[in-house]
């Protein structure tokens, strides 16, 4: 069965993607496009140039994930370095790291820019000079300028997980020398399902989502009693406000929601083997339901 995908965002947890994964291939489902925010870019990428779910399973378990914290080269050795360089750079950590592993898995299947991918590929990412949702890479020429031929997949991801103050945010500099600056896509649009709805990319075709929640998932209150709590606060009503009003009863019978219920956090890259285990399967189990939920 053929299908478009899209995947939502949330950091580590998007490991739980490859049980579900694992699960629809093992059904036969034939993704023809892909689109995804944050860690569901950087899922649906891997996908879209060609890796299997148990490719990309493999690989992250034999990764050192705490590798892709790379803070300043000093900040090892004089901790105040840390948050000297957040205040200037706006994150703790550079993203060198985990854009290269990007880039590298990417050019082992023949994937450099997105002309490689054919119009396979669909990334957000969150344009904060604008304010607007950036999708790559419809965007790229006719909003800034830059050619989807000369543009890297792995510099869209990288945007795309680009957690505010986590990593530090990218800055495009167009040939009009006018600067862009891009944080997490998961900020403006977490799960952007809505986009294969849009009459320019509407196809005769099924959209399958993928959805690190379950459906009647709430945003926890919030306890705002100083300048530091409002700040994650408002981040995180951003990142649920947007797609909620998108997904309609109809909608959700198409959205496979996996609800993870441990208390793993987006950012928490050094996952037990144990913990892998556990998301993965979560995954699995959850497109099993919703599979045969789906054939009653």
């Amino acid at each position: 069965m053929k299908v478009d995908g899209v995947f939502s965002g949330g950091g580590i947890k998007a490991f739980a993607f490859l049980g579900a994964l694992d699960e629809c291939d093992r059904r036969g489902i034939e993704f023809c496009r892909l689109a995804g925010a944050s860690a569901g870019a950087l899922i649906a990428a891997l996908i879209a140039a060609g890796y299997k779910p148990s490719d990309i399973k493999r690989i992250i378990n034999d990764l050192d994930t705490e590798k892709f914290l790379d803070p300043h080269p000093l900040a090892k050795r004089i901790p105040f370095i840390k948050w000297l360089w957040m205040y200037y750079s706006l994150g703790l950590y550079q993203g060198k790291y985990i854009e290269k592993w990007i880039d590298d898995l990417l050019l082992a299947k023949g994937v450099r820019t997105f002309e490689d991918l054919k119009e396979k590929l669909f990334i957000i990412g969150a344009d904060i000079t604008n304010g607007r949702i950036a999708v790559f890479p419809n965007d790229l020429e006719h909003i800034y300028g830059i050619k989807p031929d000369t543009f890297r997949v792995s510099k869209a991801v990288r945007i795309s997980i680009s957690i505010p103050y986590f990593f530090q945010p990218i800055k495009l500099t167009t040939q009009s020398r006018n600067q862009y600056v891009f944080i997490d896509g998961g900020t403006l649009s977490n799960f952007p399902y809505w986009l294969f709805q849009q009459e320019s990319l509407k196809e005769n075709r099924p959209t399958l989502g993928i959805k690190l929640s379950s459906y009647d998932s709430v945003v926890p209150g919030q306890h705002i009693k100083t300048a530091f709590d409002m700040l994650p606060a408002i981040i995180s009503t951003m990142i649920h406000a947007h797609d909620t009003k998108y997904i309609s009863s109809n909608e959700a019978e198409n959205i496979m929601f996996i609800p993870i219920k441990e208390n793993i956090k987006a950012t928490d890259f050094d996952l037990s083997i144990e913990q892998k285990e556990y998301l993965y399967n979560l995954g699995k189990n959850s497109a099993q339901s919703y599979f045969e939920r789906s054939n009653n």
